[in-house]
């Protein structure tokens, strides 16, 4: 029972806490896309437009666009929640009041983003801590984006198939429906991730965690891959959640490592001379192993989702349909690539995690003892 409570709290806690870091990550990612899209001609195709629209956050969800007679676009999506903090208090309405260009209580919406049209800025962390802006003169956006509409489906998503596997072994050992498909996955962390990294005596209190993390890497992984309504988000390759998730693990790491860990971290065994050099590098290593994690998995399935458009993006950049016999059946390869990718990377921040867990919780005095109690 207290397992299935903290699977559940870990999820939900990457979902409200990647909600506040995804602000930031909006409105870095929105002026990094005006940077790289250049001023092209109404009807010629822009790669790099198409492919930041696809792989960024936007506070409505596109479906898909639609030409008329006269060659004006119609863009079907559908709304959801803003919810925007301004120093005239709160902002509540659905994304369609601001769509096409309209305008309301100041606000609008550009390029999928919420923009004020009263001259304000939006807020962002970094800005905020550093002083660069200050919190009464910008607008906070606590909307409900896509990437935080996909991660609040894929808790749910788990809870209904972790909590019905609960429930069917209650009644019966025997696994049952999901259960076939994704207990020998669950096995495989424990014995393969779970305990070779952490040890057979302390794996159990971290186990809640590594399989929240795995299952929901994975699943968003795959969720990504699919290219209609309610999936195709780019979750995973949104830097805001994978800092969250590695921050998670380094909390998680420092808050259970014992006196043999920080004394390795600030007397290392090396001569007393080397000290200024090593303990530095030691106290840098802490925060380097969860930058590793943020950067892995955010850069290899961004660079899946940009490499999938940009071979499709080929047989309108050249306007050729017989560039489509070959550009369909390489990105049809990727995709599939990508199927195993999506596991991969999910195992790989699992293995790191409980790596660096069971570093943080190796007890290094009686490494010899317990190995002849397991003998």
């Amino acid at each position: 029972m207290n397992r299935k409570i903290s699977s559940l709290f870990f999820a939900f806690l990457f979902v409200f806490i990647s909600g506040f870091a995804t602000a930031q990550h909006d409105s870095e990612g929105e002026k990094s896309a005006e940077k790289v899209e250049h001023k092209e001609d109404g009807d010629k195709f822009n790669a790099t437009k198409m492919i930041m629209e696809h792989i960024g956050d936007s506070n409505e969800w596109h479906l898909w666009t639609t030409k008329d007679d006269n060659g004006e676009e119609h863009h079907v999506s559908i709304p959801l929640p803003v919810i925007i903090k301004d120093n005239e208090g709160l902002h509540t309405f659905l994304s369609s009041s601001i769509a096409h260009g309209h305008e309301h209580d100041g606000y609008t919406l550009k390029e999928g983003q919420v923009v004020s049209t009263k001259g304000i800025e939006k807020a962002t962390l970094f800005s905020i801590i550093s002083g660069k802006q200050k919190s009464n003169e910008v607008f906070f956006d606590l909307s409900i984006t896509k990437n935080a509409a996909s991660m609040l489906l894929s808790v749910i998503f788990m809870a209904i198939i972790f909590i019905g596997m609960a429930r069917n072994y209650k009644k019966s050992q025997l696994p049952r429906g999901a259960g076939k498909l994704l207990e020998p996955v669950i096995v495989f962390i424990r014995d393969e991730v779970a305990i070779p990294n952490i040890g057979s005596v302390k794996y159990k209190r971290y186990m809640p965690y590594l399989l929240t993390a795995f299952f929901f890497i994975w699943f968003n992984n795959l969720f990504g891959l699919i290219p209609f309504f309610p999936f195709g988000a780019n979750l995973t390759g949104n830097i805001a959640i994978t800092a969250v998730l590695a921050i998670i693990t380094l909390l998680i790491t420092l808050f259970s490592a014992n006196k043999d860990y920080w004394k390795h971290i600030f007397m290392p065994p090396v001569p007393i001379l080397l000290y200024p050099i090593m303990v530095p590098i030691e106290i840098i290593g802490i925060f380097t192993k969860p930058f590793a994690l943020m950067m892995r998995l955010f850069a290899n399935v961004t660079a899946g989702h940009i490499m999938i458009l940009a071979i499709i993006s080929l047989i309108f950049i050249f306007k050729s349909p017989f560039l489509g016999f070959a550009s369909v059946p390489l990105a049809l390869f990727v995709s599939v690539l990508e199927l195993l990718v999506a596991a991969l990377q999910a195992y790989i921040f699992t293995v790191l995690s409980a790596l660096f867990i069971g570093i943080a919780v190796a007890e290094h005095e009686h490494e010899h003892g317990h190995e002849e109690h397991a003998h």
